[in-house]
């Protein structure tokens, strides 16, 4: 009687966790979707998207001068005053389409709205400041070797970013309250319970 308790405890424990997994898994991409859908439309472009992509330029081109005074910035464009190599920050390349992962796995995760907040808040600076290092080093690197500009760019920095947004969310999860991450998880059975439903009449 006792296994057969703690195996109808099993089984109820592991639908919920498989429910609250859907749960999740359905609230990220409907929250994903629409955010995406949301940054597609001109006034969101025009008011966010945009002023972001050329915030990021300037910023970029503002450190780059503290070891190289050779460098402008105009709009989206980060550009060498030297041989004039110039780089434009286009879409995916803004690190928006990464926040918005990251935004929509935060959402979606049960958590008080607090630490939605923060989370959120320290996720988009870590993935920022990584996107900052990406564009300065695509930067040299494309003055330096177009093929090794064109996989960096196409290949190991995209990773990375996604990388980043994946350890920034996982962190997250670790610093929940407990109550946050699994009170809709029943508790595993004690012996005591057990022994007491063995012997119960």
């Amino acid at each position: 009687m006792v296994a057969d308790s703690i195996t109808e405890l099993f089984w109820i424990s592991t639908l919920l966790i498989h429910s609250l997994m859907l749960r999740f898994f359905i609230l990220f991409v409907v929250i994903l979707v629409t955010l995406f859908a949301a940054e597609l439309t001109q006034p969101v472009q025009t008011a966010v998207v945009l002023p972001w992509t050329e915030a990021l330029a300037r910023i970029s081109a503002g450190l780059i001068t503290l070891f190289d005074s050779n460098v402008a910035a105009y709009g989206k464009i980060l550009q060498s005053t030297t041989n004039g190599f110039a780089v434009s920050i286009e879409a995916g390349c803004n690190g928006i389409e990464a926040a918005i992962v990251l935004i929509a796995a935060m959402l979606a995760f049960p958590a008080p709205w607090k630490h939605r907040v923060i989370g959120i808040l320290a996720g988009l600076t870590a993935v920022q400041v990584l996107n900052i290092v990406r564009v300065i080093s695509l930067f040299y690197l494309g003055q330096w070797n177009m093929k090794v500009f064109e996989w960096a760019h196409l290949y190991l920095w995209q990773a990375l970013i996604m990388l980043d947004v994946l350890i920034v969310w996982l962190v997250w999860i670790r610093m929940l309250p407990p109550s946050s991450s699994s009170s809709d998880v029943p508790p595993p059975p004690s012996a005591g319970a057990g022994v007491r439903q063995a012997t119960a009449p």
